[in-house]
């Protein structure tokens, strides 16, 4: 569609936007146009269109409507119609799934909701998951942009609009840039924007990897001088005032006076009617004929819906009723030629027509009668049936329709419902709960109002509304007979029961959970084993684990005897991780080995409905500082969570592997990992997740940012603050982390108190099995004070808990407890001693973050004990380590605490001749010490022809092994 309306007084926002053309590629990768209704962002966003297409990008434009919000991915749908089917196909399996939604049908746009998942032909919705919908878009778009040299374009116009699957791809694509030369420009407005997209925008503008255009009003000048040349100034000035700078109500305020002519206008001035902007639109429509009114009605209602043959089927006249006017095909051209003239319908690519703007389309939908108004969208159904169209099409005109109950509509909304429920389980909801709106309440419709009640129950726990879900399936479960004995109640109480835990309320979920395992007539046996492993979930939080440990084990008996191996499986991940935390080593390792063995077994179909417990298994594995396979079922959960299982679950699936690479010295990957946590728990609406998942994310800062950075302190503070006055261990982690952030944010005094506010006095609040490690903020907080019978005490207690727990991580930590006591009291060698044993632990356990720390602090403490040597391979090593793994802390730290000797030198080179036979010695090719030293291969060549001639060598392996001669 071209805008026939000239480009008004955006040259900076265009040169802005000309240089991210230029470098398509590399950041930003979006752009975000902002601004008010009719500022001017769908005309900006075709003028970077055709800019794009000049410099030979492919350009792929959607927009999102008003109403048709829950059409699944319908944004993206709308902008891969424009491509060639065949095209997408040969793209491979992500194109083949999204040529299914760009064909048409009978001059019907065909479902753009169907996701891409590389599912074979004639797969269903319902098959698909929407993250892995997300990977297959990216890699569809990668492979468009990489057709052709120049790349590609995709721009998203109205996103305020856009449905909440369409929400989630985009905000998956902010987070994880596409490698390829594509540019994705979308435009909005600010106000009527969803918080979640708002919140993804901001957090890439944050990262660089979004450019925020904001768009505000035009100078009179350009309105005056570009839109109405030979205008009166005085005339042109009151136009300019009652329009405030937008150019869409400068433009419809001149067309409503006259559009030239001085008369009638009042001392005034121009002024919007009574009924704003929309009456002043509205009459435009007023030399229309009936017919020519009635097909624009039907062009409101059918927004991109809107080609011929459906306009057709909405304007004919009902049957039996005569017309004398020309035939349909011929009268509706005619129609349509005059509203295209008058310029109130404009063309869109595949035959659709469009209303100027969407502020148009609103005041004549609105303004359509009710009755008509169902009616057309009644007519829109059946001909979207009749031409094949899935319910998921059909679906938003059958509800729009709608008056009362419907069997048959109803039976359109609930297969739309089935089609979305993994893809788009946010429109799932939806539809349900306008099924459940005109549903009977009456005795015949109860058990069929209690079965959409809990299915949309589950579909609004999987996409992330917990509390929604949480008030449903009360309402559920209040309904039910005292006497149900139909196995719904034990649903709806163990899905409840869950939603409590996971908004934070573990006493509620573990009454509700009692309450329920308790009740006469006895639960069925598969009921029991699902309320139990809830039960074992939820009651650790609020009890200590050893109060639940028979429950548990009950359950696990009970799922073993009907043969439930997944049930078993999540009966002894529960067992694992409590023994984990409360510091039972040896019985902790021994049911986490039965838990793996029972999950490895598994498919992923098995696990599909109860992928928590790989989450759990992870976690007590990293408890058990088993990384390794901490990881490897992290990310079978993260597979198994992203197609298609609750939302909720995904952070503790991604903390538990960031807190792994924490560990390992990965820092860059477990920011990725810790950010897209964050952004998932701000939008689930649990203050206890996003309080834990803030302080993962404060514990991976504080390595990650360099000394001196308050990211780490800002993150910390939010996740207590989200925490509240609670107490569960997750809450007591969330303060030990602040312990730690305030340590490092130079506030010893903070510190301890964050940490006693963990523990409590006798500090046995702190989980057992990382208490060690917990106690080093206290024992270096103790130390910076000077209290030093403080930290000797808490030293002491670290290496009591160290030895019993035997854990590689906690006896390095209780040895740098008891090095910082020494080195307090004025013993540094000793205390380097133990500081050399602690990075000796922590490399055990594969721990390369608390190695490089411990070499780090003990090589400073080596050099003040008189042994520079020593101290110097110590310095060396552990700055390598926290180098390569992004640990800007300790590389900082290194600088400060020992500044690099200048290291022993092969005679008679230079200090870069030097440099470079040390990184010959170290296996780098020419390339890549180029790469290292910012140098051409060229002068690299250079520099080994002359460090050939002065050391009499002639091979990069003579020279290596004689610079290694003279390295310490």
């Amino acid at each position: 569609m071209t805008d026939r309306t000239p480009l008004v007084g955006r040259e900076a926002e265009l040169d802005r936007l000309d240089a991210v053309l230029d470098g398509p590629g590399g950041p930003p990768g979006v752009v975000d146009l902002t601004g008010a209704a009719g500022i001017g962002k769908s005309r900006l966003l075709t003028e970077v269109c055709g800019r794009a297409e000049e410099r030979g990008l492919t350009v792929l434009r959607g927009r999102a409507t008003e109403y048709e919000r829950h059409i699944p991915f319908r944004v993206f749908g709308d902008a891969f119609a424009d491509l060639d089917p065949e095209l997408l196909r040969g793209l491979g399996a992500p194109g083949a799934a999204w040529a299914a939604s760009a064909g048409t049908a009978d001059g019907i746009p065909a479902n753009p909701a169907v996701a891409p998942a590389g599912a074979g032909a004639g797969a269903g919705a319902s098959a698909v998951d929407r993250f892995a919908a997300h990977r297959a878009t990216a890699r569809l778009l990668t492979a468009l942009g990489g057709r052709t040299g120049a790349g590609l374009l995709i721009a998203l116009d109205d996103l305020h609009w856009a449905d909440p699957a369409s929400l989630e791809l985009l905000d998956h694509l902010v987070r994880h840039p596409l490698r390829a030369p594509v540019v994705i420009v979308v435009a909005r407005r600010d106000r009527q924007t969803a918080p979640s997209l708002a919140a993804a925008l901001t957090r890439g503008v944050d990262t660089g990897a979004v450019l925020r255009l904001d768009l505000g009003p035009l100078t009179e000048r350009a309105c005056v001088e570009q839109l109405a040349p030979g205008l009166p100034p005085d005339r042109a000035a009151r136009l300019y005032a009652a329009s405030e700078g937008n150019p869409l109500y400068f433009l419809t305020l001149l067309q409503g006076h006259g559009h030239g002519q001085g008369q009638g206008q009042g001392r005034s001035g121009p002024a919007l009617p009574p009924g704003g902007l929309g009456a002043l639109l509205l009459d435009e429509l007023t030399p229309l004929s009936a017919a020519q009114r009635r097909t624009a009605e039907a062009v409101a209602v059918l927004g991109d819906q809107a080609t011929p043959p459906l306009l057709l089927a909405l304007t004919e006249p009902e049957p039996g009723r005569a017309s004398a006017s020309a035939s349909g095909p011929e009268r509706l051209d005619a129609d349509l030629g005059v509203l295209a003239r008058r310029d109130l319908i404009r063309p869109r690519p595949g035959g659709v027509w469009s209303l100027r703007h969407p502020v148009l389309r609103a005041a004549v939908y609105e303004d359509t009668g009710p009755g008509r108004r169902a009616a057309l969208h009644r007519r829109a159904a059946a001909a979207l049936a009749a031409a094949g169209a899935p319910a998921t099409v059909r679906a938003h005109h059958v509800e729009r329709a709608l008056t009362g109950w419907e069997p048959e509509a109803a039976a359109v909304l609930l297969e739309a419902a089935d089609q979305s429920e993994t893809t788009a389980p946010a429109s799932c909801a939806h539809w349900l709960e306008v099924v459940l709106r005109v549903l009977p309440d009456t005795p015949g419709h109860a058990a069929r109002r209690r079965d959409l009640m809990l299915k949309r129950a589950r579909a609004l726990s999987v996409c992330g509304e917990l509390r929604a879900s949480r008030d449903l399936l009360q309402e559920v479960i209040a309904g039910l007979p005292a006497d149900d004995g139909s196995g719904v109640r034990a649903a709806a109480v163990t899905l409840c029961a869950s939603m409590e835990r996971h908004l934070g309320q573990y006493r509620a979920s573990v009454a509700l959970l009692r309450r329920a395992l308790s009740r006469r007539p006895a639960p069925a046996p598969a009921d029991a084993v699902a309320l139990g492993l809830e039960l074992g979930s939820s009651a650790p939080h609020a009890l200590p684990f050893p109060a639940v440990r028979a429950e548990v084990l009950r359950t696990l008996e009970l799922a073993r005897a009907l043969g439930n191996e997944p049930a078993a499986a999540g009966a002894l991940a529960v067992s694992a991780l409590g023994e984990a935390y409360e510091g039972n080593t040896a019985a902790a390792r021994e049911l986490a080995d039965r838990a793996a063995a029972c999950v490895d077994a598994l498919t992923d179909r098995d696990l599909a409905d109860q992928c928590e417990p790989l989450a759990r298994l992870g976690w007590a594995e990293f408890y058990l500082e088993r990384y390794e396979d901490a990881e490897r079922h992290a990310d079978r959960g993260l597979a198994i969570a992203r197609r298609g299982g609750p939302l909720h679950l995904l952070p503790h699936l991604l903390m538990c592997k960031a807190i792994v690479h924490t560990h390992a010295c990965r820092l860059p990957s477990a920011l990725d990992l810790v950010d897209e946590a964050e952004s998932i728990a701000r939008g689930i609406g649990s203050d206890e997740l996003l309080g834990l998942v803030l302080a993962n994310k404060a514990q991976v800062l504080i390595a990650a940012r360099p000394p001196g950075d308050v990211s780490a302190l800002a993150a910390a503070e939010e996740a207590v603050a989200a925490a509240g006055a609670r107490t569960s261990w997750w809450t007591s982690l969330v303060w030990c982390v602040m312990s730690y952030a305030a340590l490092h944010g130079g506030d010893p005094v903070r510190a301890r108190s964050a940490m006693l506010r963990a523990g409590g006095p006798d500090l046995a609040g702190l989980q057992p099995s990382m208490r060690p490690l917990f106690l080093e903020a206290l024992v270096t907080a103790a130390v910076t004070t000077g209290d030093l019978a403080g930290a000797q005490e808490w030293a002491a207690l670290a290496g009591r808990d160290a030895e019993r727990l035997g854990l590689p991580v906690q006896r390095a930590a209780a040895l740098r407890c008891a090095g910082q006591v020494l080195a307090g009291s004025g013993r540094p060698a000793a205390a380097a001693e133990r500081f050399a044993r602690a990075a000796e632990e922590a490399g055990r356990s594969g721990a390369v973050l608390w190695e490089a720390q411990s070499l780090l602090i003990g090589a400073s403490l080596t050099a003040e004990a008189g042994d520079p040597a020593t101290a110097s391979a110590m310095w060396r090593r552990g700055r390598r380590l926290a180098e390569s793994g992004g640990a800007l802390l300790l590389t900082g730290l290194a600088d400060l605490l020992l500044p690099p000797p200048p290291p022993p030198r092969v005679p008679g080179l230079t200090p870069r001749e030097h440099e470079i036979a040390t990184l010959v010695a170290e296996g780098l090719t020419t390339p890549a010490i180029a790469a290292r030293l910012y140098l051409s291969p060229r002068t690299v060549d250079t520099h080994l022809s002359h460090i050939f001639r002065k050391t009499g060598v002639t091979t990069r392996s003579a020279l290596a092994a004689l610079t290694a001669r003279h390295l310490p």
